[in-house]
């Protein structure tokens, strides 16, 4: 992360790490032995047997008190559409409440899903106890309902319901959310898109609340809806069971984000690292960003790929295990290094709620050493296609413009004439200019007119290398236009007309010696060229 910081810091507005979504299931842990069901309704409810009617009773009894909290508060609830997404489709609700400072549910949505519940069977042999049901746990498809939630503490969130019993529920809840809450009681300025900030006006304050994401906090407010949504049990229902409901992590997502001052050098950088992502992201290195090495035994993924989310947006993703680390551009100016999780034994850690400080440090770790490994391979020189883009013609105005290329040995006199004029030619006119070049390098004025001068003046123009000063004929190089020409002259005199020149007309005799440091290293430059002609041919 230091290099990282140290390359691209300059480039950088600020950066934050957090969770981001978080789902959680609550069990009610009584119900989880069937041994605890038999009891529940034998001995505590006084049914002498357990049957399908039984079972179902609670149900009706839940979906009953359910219709009568939906009728009396309002609540929007509808059934959820095959292809429509659930958070987009609430959003105006979401933005109602909002608007008017209320919290509680603004939206319910009913769906058929698979769930985990259980069924009584008769037994195959003859028992003494005529009423006797065989308790089993069963996975079949019935209704969930979905609570949309605007929280005090926690933001919007999701309670998922299971309508049959035991009635687990699942909660989906975002860090970002609640970081914006408190940001909101603290009084403190933001912008967030989505699930990111793009703007804070105290980072540091942003941080310090991301770090004190406790699992106390959560708990506590789970509880509370849990107990007023789910379905509720008297003392005399329960007993002497444990009616305290187990949180346990089933998903889990850590990101890292990066905010540029600007979007161009986010798009080079994701772009460069999925390249070096693809290409240089082995195994091993693998192993060693997630922390946890591999053995021939390893299940679940291990592999780096690119995904396409829309028409404009990638992601590259690197799988280990059943977990997997995700990059991607976020937004225009926002970079997300991302960790998701589904099974935290991959890190040998335990799904309970109070494992969320040690999983942030782990999280943590590996982002960093993501980025670590980023930066490495990022600091080095990169392939900019620079000649491609200056070779592409341009219109201005329904016009045409050819495009500069390296070969044009007019376009790179008239560069090199303009960088040794110290970068402007504001005191120069057309014809002094031309008079220039025509001294400088020998040319005749009929092979290089004015007319031609003049031309090419107008394609540095259109492609951005040079500017007009004011609404005189007076012209200058644009910054841009001084580091291309530098480029492109550089390039083309020192570096692709010498080894051209060896290649293809006369190749210096390498066992005379010389003293020129610059013909020694074109030289090398030769065997190195010779030496990787002979392995092609190979």
């Amino acid at each position: 992360m230091d290099l990282f910081l140290a390359i691209f810091g300059h480039l950088i507005s600020f950066y934050y790490r957090c969770f981001d979504r978080i789902v959680i299931h609550a069990y009610l842990t009584c119900f989880l032995n069937p041994a605890n069901v038999i009891i529940f309704f034998r001995k505590n409810l006084g049914h002498p047997q357990i049957t399908k009617e039984v079972l179902s009773a609670k149900t009706n009894s839940y979906k009953k008190w359910l219709d009568d909290f939906i009728s009396n508060n309002r609540i929007p609830c509808e059934w959820a559409q095959p292809g429509v997404r659930k958070e987009q489709y609430v959003f105006p609700f979401l933005k109602q409440f909002k608007h008017a400072r209320k919290y509680g549910v603004y939206f319910i949505f009913k769906s058929m899903e698979q769930g985990s519940t259980y069924r009584a069977l008769k037994p195959k042999l003859p028992c003494e106890d005529a009423n006797y049901m065989m308790i089993r746990k069963h996975r079949s498809r019935f209704t969930h309902y979905y609570f949309y939630i605007h929280d005090q503490i926690l933001g919007p969130l999701v309670l998922r319901v299971a309508s049959f019993f035991p009635f687990q529920c699942t909660f989906f809840i975002n860090g970002h959310s609640i970081i914006e809450q408190r940001l909101k009681q603290e009084m403190v300025k933001f912008k967030k898109d989505d699930n990111a900030f793009l703007a804070v006006s105290n980072p540091q304050r942003l941080q310090q609340i991301a770090d004190d994401f406790t699992p106390s906090i959560i708990r506590a407010r789970l509880n509370y809806w849990s107990k007023f949504l789910a379905p509720r049990f008297s003392k005399q229902e329960t007993g002497q069971l444990n009616l305290n409901r187990l949180y346990a992590i089933a998903q889990i997502e850590f990101c890292h984000n990066f905010i540029f001052k600007r979007h161009f050098p986010i798009h080079q950088i994701f772009e460069r690292s999925c390249d070096l992502g693809l290409l240089s992201m082995t195994a091993d290195h693998l192993a060693n960003i997630f922390g946890y090495p591999i053995t021939k035994t390893i299940k679940g993924k291990l592999q780096v790929v690119i995904d396409k989310i829309d028409q404009a947006h990638h992601v590259l993703r690197a799988y280990f295990k059943k977990a997997m680390l995700r990059q991607y551009q976020k937004t225009p100016r926002l970079l997300r290094i991302e960790v998701l999780c589904n099974d935290l034994t991959v890190f040998r850690l335990q799904k309970s709620l109070d494992q969320l400080p040690r999983i942030k440090t782990v999280f943590t770790e590996i982002t960093d050493r993501s980025a670590g490994f980023q930066a490495h391979m990022l600091n080095n020189h990169f392939n900019l296609n620079l000649l491609a883009e200056l070779a592409k013609p341009v219109t201005i105005r329904n016009t045409k413009v050819a495009g500069i290329k390296l070969e044009n040995n007019r376009i790179i006199r008239l560069m090199e004439a303009l960088l040794h004029s110290g970068s402007s030619i504001s005191n120069w006119r057309s014809k002094e200019l031309h008079r220039y070049l025509l001294q400088k390098f020998g040319l005749n004025p009929e092979n290089y007119t004015l007319n031609q001068l003049r031309y090419d003046l107008r394609k540095l123009r259109a492609h951005g290398l040079i500017e007009r000063i004011g609404v005189s004929y007076r012209y200058r190089l644009t910054d841009y236009g001084i580091k291309n020409s530098l480029t492109m002259v550089l390039f083309h005199n020192k570096i692709y007309g010498p080894i051209a020149g060896s290649l293809f007309i006369f190749k210096p005799d390498q066992s005379t010696d010389t003293v020129s440091e610059l013909e020694k290293t074109y030289r090398k430059i030769d065997r190195d060229i010779d030496h990787l002609i002979s392995l092609m041919a190979a």
